[in-house]
Parts: structure tokens; sequence; C-alpha cells
């Protein structure tokens, strides 16, 4: 990313500490860059310790400032809880937690297992639910006020076609966001999201774009089909999210924004129109692609 973009002055995050789960890679490890780069503290957590200490001491040895990896697995409650323990210990309550950690694959429906559908929905639906539980119960406990950030999708208003787990899992957490921004904003608490279009990263490319050069977390993967000829750039976001996070936004409550260059509108920003037409033999290439991605993830476990 480059941080000479940000929108805000170096200082306007300092005394923030801000949870990013999934902070090792791809678009947390870029909203973290930025709530570092703006003065805050960051922990980032992920099931691959010694990636998030690789993306902590690279970002600190570019910044200064403080990341600190944990290693968690947000699928368990348990783990959860004493991830959190441990960040309280290190210095009191937070006051951001951005959800960012998410799973996806395309897949015909007709072709998911059950195990297939839980290893999304345990993740986006239940790890961000018992994540925000965890912490929420907290803040209110000590009259701490937080703002929580989840990264969704623009499925959350049309559906997602060939990845139904995450369409119904991501729709469960825009409905949390508005939920709670209602019940709990009287402790001083804010629940918002973002509906990023076309980002490329790796981790998307080789699970919703397999064999193609260009994914995001939601979309189309040819940038030239949106309105505005292109992807986003990863700063766009990280401006988008700091806004949401930091000070001055308080009265901005309950809401889900897209960022996308109106690609949701002119083509709908799901996968129907570029994997409708595909065969099975296409599909049987695209599991193994996807089959030897999450086979390596695991091994760099």
């Amino acid at each position: 990313m480059d941080i000479s973009k940000l929108m805000y002055r170096d200082s306007l995050l300092t005394g923030e500490r801000i949870l990013v789960t999934g902070g090792g890679t791809g678009l947390g490890r870029e909203m973290t860059e930025a709530f570092l780069k703006l003065g805050a503290t960051v922990y980032i957590c992920g099931r691959r310790q010694k990636k998030l200490d690789e993306t902590a001491s690279e970002l600190m040895a570019e910044h200064g400032g403080k990341v600190v990896g944990i290693g968690c697995d947000i699928r368990d409650a348990d783990a959860i809880h004493t991830m959190v323990d441990t960040i309280w210990a290190d210095g009191g309550a937070l006051t951001g937690v951005v959800n960012n950690a998410a799973g996806n694959f395309i897949s015909r429906t007709e072709d998911l297992s059950v195990n297939g559908f839980n290893a999304i929905s345990d993740i986006v639906f239940r790890g961000t639910f018992y994540l925000t539980l965890d912490i929420g119960k907290r803040l209110i406990k000590e009259g701490k006020r937080a703002s929580f950030l989840s990264i969704l999708t623009t499925w959350v208003w049309n559906g997602g076609p060939f990845v139904v787990p995450s369409a119904m899992s991501k729709s469960a957490i825009n409905t949390m966001t508005q939920s709670l921004a209602v019940e709990w904003g009287r402790y001083g608490l804010r629940f918002n999201a973002i509906a990023p279009g076309l980002f490329p990263t790796d981790g998307m490319s080789a699970r919703l774009s397999p064999g193609s050069q260009e994914s995001g977390s939601g979309g189309n993967s040819n940038g030239r089909m949106n309105p505005m000829g292109r992807h986003g750039e990863m700063h766009e976001l990280a401006n988008l999210a700091v806004f949401l996070m930091g000070p001055g936004a308080e009265w901005v409550n309950g809401q889900t924004i897209a960022i996308d260059g109106a690609g949701y509108q002119a083509n709908s920003g799901n996968f129907y129109q570029t994997l409708s037409p595909l065969g099975d033999a296409e599909w049987d290439q695209m599991r193994a692609m996807i089959k030897n991605t999450n086979a390596k993830d695991k091994a760099d476990r």
C-alpha cells in the first residue's frame, strides 16, 4: 500500500488499541499498516503464528509503533477468550475491533458438503459473533467506548451465487451490525461494515478465481468490467476503515458502506455471469486448484 496516500495526520489514532482478525495477510494487513502508521497499537490474530510474527516485525521495522501477533482460531470461543485476556493484560481494553477474518471458495452449491459449508460459516458467521460477544461484554461491564468494523461484501444485498456459505454468513454479520448498533449504541459501542468490491489479494485469487491473475473480496474477476475501469487500491479501503474507526465519526453507526466503484450497481458484484457457463470439467479443475491451495496453507500452520 502507498502509505503516502493516507488522508489523515500521522497522530490521528494515537492512544487507540485495535484488534484486526486475519491481520497477517491481505486486506487485514493493509488496514493494520494504516492503523499503525497513524499511531494505534494494533493486535493481529490468525491461525498462522509465524505469518503474524513476520507481519508484525515487517510493519514495525518500517513504521515503528507496536503490532502484536496472537495465534488464535476464532472458530474456538475458548481460544478467543484466552486471546482477549492476553490483550487486556497487555494494556487494557480495546478501543476498536475489525472483524476481517474470513474463508471462502467458489463452488456450485450442489457440490458442497456439510463440512465445506461449516468451514466457511464457522469462521465468518460463528467466529465473528463469538469474538464480538466476548469483547462487547467486557466493554459494557467496564463502561468503555469502542468501534466495531466488519468486512463484508456487496453480496449481503443481492446474494452470492457459487459462494453461498460466504454470502449467507456475511449477510448474518450485516444483520448483526445493524442489530447491535441499535442495542449496544447506548453503551457507546458503534457497529459499521465495509463491503469491498475488487481488491486483488493472493489468498482470495487462489480460491475465488483459481488459475486467473485477478480476484478480490467480491465481484467479477476482471477490473475492466467495473464502471471505473479498474480494481480498488488498498489505500482507498484503508482510508475508509480509518474514517469509520477513528475519532470524528461517532455519529456513524449501523451502516454498511460499499467501496466498489459502482460495480455492484453495474454488474451485480457477484460471480453469476462468469461462473454460470462453466461445465463439469472446468469445475473439477478449479476444485483441484483450491484443494492444493488449502493443503499448502495447512502445511504452513
